[in-house]
């Protein structure tokens, strides 16, 4: 049995270009239209990027706590490269959890830094969720594989959990949250997680072994008792 062969050919030769100009012709497209397309510079910076996966009221967060800040340096400068000349990603450092009151600005800090992270030319693949969403998602139900999710949250480089502490206590909360804690702890995955538990009233609702990673993993903020929500300077 005689194999038939073919020269490979190289996409962009001159047969190539030229039967692509006959069927762009034929469907009476013009082909400098189309190579100023190809050839425009994209224009959507990671920063865009970043602000379409944030909600409206984050959008314009600002992270000024010291704590917070020099955490986010602290993640900037364990970002890896890749590959050669690829940009650095974030893929393990320190995490935080910011404590206070409702409304003390703890979730503006933790879009805030994030935020301040692309800022400075990190790329970051993250999710942000509240602990009650979180649990609901990760709920056994028909139709849902909630052990695959629980890995995707697991493995996500940066992690923010708000509001840990407001959903109520079972012992499956308790036992969802030291799986997801436990990887991320083993992997050294950076969490921003805020809570309106006092740091001391933790370990009532998580449990020992949660409150121990969390000691840990994170760098704990006390934030002021105010809520910044009610107290907005006047226009």
């Amino acid at each position: 049995m005689r194999t038939r062969t073919r020269d490979p050919q190289t996409l962009g030769g001159a047969g190539t270009l030229d039967r692509m100009a006959r069927i762009l012709a034929a469907r009476n497209i013009d082909p400098a239209a189309v190579a100023a397309l190809v050839d425009e510079p994209e224009s959507f910076s990671p920063l865009d990027a970043l602000l379409t996966a944030m909600p409206p009221r984050y959008q314009g967060a600002v992270a000024d706590h010291p704590q917070v800040l020099a955490w986010a340096k602290d993640v900037a400068q364990q970002a890896v490269a890749p590959s050669l000349g690829a940009r650095r990603q974030v893929t393990t450092g320190p995490s935080l959890l910011m404590a206070g009151v409702v409304g003390a600005g703890k979730t503006h800090q933790a879009y805030g830094a994030v935020r301040q992270l692309v800022q400075t030319g990190v790329g970051v693949r993250w999710r942000a969720t509240t602990a009650a969403d979180l649990y609901a998602d990760l709920r056994p139900r028909p139709g849902v594989d909630s052990e695959r999710e629980l890995a995707a949250v697991s493995r996500c480089p940066l992690l923010i959990i708000d509001d840990l502490g407001a959903a109520k206590a079972s012992e499956w909360v308790e036992e969802v949250t030291y799986r997801l804690i436990n990887r991320r702890y083993n992997h050294m995955l950076p969490t921003l997680i805020t809570t309106n538990l006092a740091i001391k009233d933790l370990r009532a609702y998580l449990g020992d072994r949660v409150t121990s990673r969390l000691a840990q993993m994170t760098t704990r903020v006390e934030f002021e008792p105010v809520d910044r929500r009610r107290h907005r300077p006047a226009a």
